[in-house]
């Protein structure tokens, strides 16, 4: 595995998923991809994922579910949102749920970066020895 940090992209939308992934490469970091939260859970990058990004609302299980059942799990992966459909109560709700932040699509690439790296530091700091 690299040492660039894994940074998992899940948005049911596979055009969003590759611009965003696309753009999270071009930063420097590592990129997982998924068009479900069920089929992260299911992936080997469950494990490895620095900075979770996901999409608010996805067919199945939404990103602030995956989140939740995350945090039931003990998976605490710093995680922001993205939405296409930005309204103050989903804003409020995923970052009293402790999301490092929840943008609206589309969003400013600078201001996305900043949000990575904010997650990034919540992970480092948060990181309990073995």
């Amino acid at each position: 595995m690299s040492g660039t940090p894994v940074v998992s992209i899940v948005d049911d939308d596979e055009s969003v998923r590759t611009a965003i992934g696309d753009m999270v490469e071009s930063f420097g970091f590592t990129v997982g991809a998924f068009a479900s939260a069920e089929e992260f859970l299911r992936s080997e990058r469950l494990h490895d994922t620095a900075c979770l990004i996901l999409d608010v609302q996805m067919p199945g299980m939404t990103g602030p579910e995956l989140s939740a059942r995350l945090m039931a799990l003990g998976h605490h992966i710093p995680t922001m949102f993205v939405t296409a459909f930005h309204d103050a109560r989903i804003h409020d709700r995923v970052m009293k749920a402790g999301a490092v932040c929840c943008l609206a699509k589309p969003f400013n690439r600078t201001e996305f970066l900043n949000c990575i790296r904010s997650a990034l530091r919540d992970r480092q700091s948060g990181e309990q020895p073995s």
